[in-house]
């Protein structure tokens, strides 16, 4: 936040809480709205549903309520989620934006009930609204809650005990695409200026990537023995196996595409979060 205050105005609001939605939107007047603020960990979801669907899908329907009418906004890209598609079959793989919801969280259901209202006020009111389902995505800055910053936190406290502490882990066999979160900032710049209005897009790298992997190639990084060890705590009930996309049609429309490596962004993070922990 240090890093951007200087550049650009920030302003605070909740989004569950419709006059400030309308008094902050009202009061900026964006040509070009972003919609990504959530309750984005899946996670934590299975503990706090209420708390998931008053954000998600509630905080939604304020911010389209908001914008109802005004002739100032060009377009708002709403930022879904990969995981409304829930468990896949293989046959069913790379996953295509036309592909039906099988949402098996409370996140990725809220996500869902979001996108069905999404469509009522595109449809109804003529807000002018283009989805995007980006698949997951990480790099530095990203909160701890998700597992490449965790890993990353548990490698330098790893190297810190000079190999003692292990680093504790869940599923290592679940297989997730995953990308650069510099790629898809820069798709949602691409798909705002030249996405289709009513459609809906990936942003993804179309590889699926095991966790387990990932987690070696960080390690790969340390030049300290490291230590794995399973935690059945981290276990989740309900897991989704693999998840794959494809970004045709966005390249297809807007010309995007993946440019960041998963080497680089796996050792960005650590980078980063070594430098955070001095």
């Amino acid at each position: 936040m240090r890093q951007i205050r200087p550049a650009i105005k920030i302003d605070r609001f909740d989004i569950t809480n419709l006059n400030a939605c309308k008094k902050i939107i009202g009061k900026r007047k964006p040509d070009y709205l972003f919609h990504l603020a959530a309750f984005a960990s899946v996670g934590q979801s299975f503990a706090e549903g209420e708390k998931v669907f008053e954000v998600n899908v509630n905080g939604t329907g304020n911010i389209l309520k908001a914008v109802c009418g005004k002739k100032w906004l060009r377009k708002i890209i709403c930022v879904s989620s990969s995981d409304i598609y829930g468990p896949i079959k293989k046959a069913d793989l790379p996953l295509k934006p036309t592909q039906l919801f099988n949402p098996v969280s409370p996140y990725a259901q809220s996500k869902a009930a979001a996108e069905y209202l999404i469509k009522v006020y595109g449809e109804n009111y003529g807000i002018p609204i283009t989805v995007v389902r980006p698949f997951n995505h990480t790099g530095p800055r990203q909160c701890a809650n998700f597992v490449i910053p965790a890993f990353c936190n548990k490698i330098i406290k790893a190297e810190i005990s000079g190999g003692k502490t292990p680093v504790s882990v869940g599923n290592l066999d679940a297989r997730r695409d995953i990308s650069d979160v510099r790629d898809i900032v820069r798709g949602y710049r691409m798909i705002a200026e030249r996405g289709t209005v009513g459609e809906t897009y990936h942003l993804c790298s179309g590889k699926a990537f095991r966790i387990g992997d990932l987690l070696k190639k960080l390690i790969s990084f340390s030049d300290i023995n490291i230590k794995v060890q399973k935690d059945i705590k981290l276990l989740r009930k309900t897991d989704i196996p693999v998840l794959r996309g494809s970004y045709f049609k966005t390249r297809k429309e807007t010309g995007w595409k993946p440019e960041i490596t998963i080497d680089k962004t796996l050792r960005d993070s650590l980078d980063y979060r070594r430098k955070a922990s001095q």
